[in-house]
């Protein structure tokens, strides 16, 4: 008799995880989310500091990380 119950224990939990395994099979899957755009990087001519070309000082001879470096560099040659 004990045997019975504890083979009705182990079926009832087999059918419980099969049960939430297919639920979770059945959900919505996560939303996606777009693929990111690749920033072009530049390289301040002043001190060799990386950053996004957008985020740069544009100058005669290259691009700079600041005002300041852009200066600097303008007056060096």
């Amino acid at each position: 008799m004990k045997y019975l119950l504890v083979l009705a224990v182990v079926l009832i939990a087999v059918w419980i995880w099969r049960q939430r395994r297919d639920e979770e099979r059945r959900a919505a899957p996560p939303p996606r989310r777009p693929p990111a755009v690749a920033t072009p990087m530049v390289a301040c001519r002043h001190c060799g500091l990386h950053l996004p070309l957008d985020q740069a000082v544009a100058g005669r001879r290259g691009h700079y990380c600041c005002a300041e470096h852009l200066r600097l560099g303008d007056q060096q040659h």
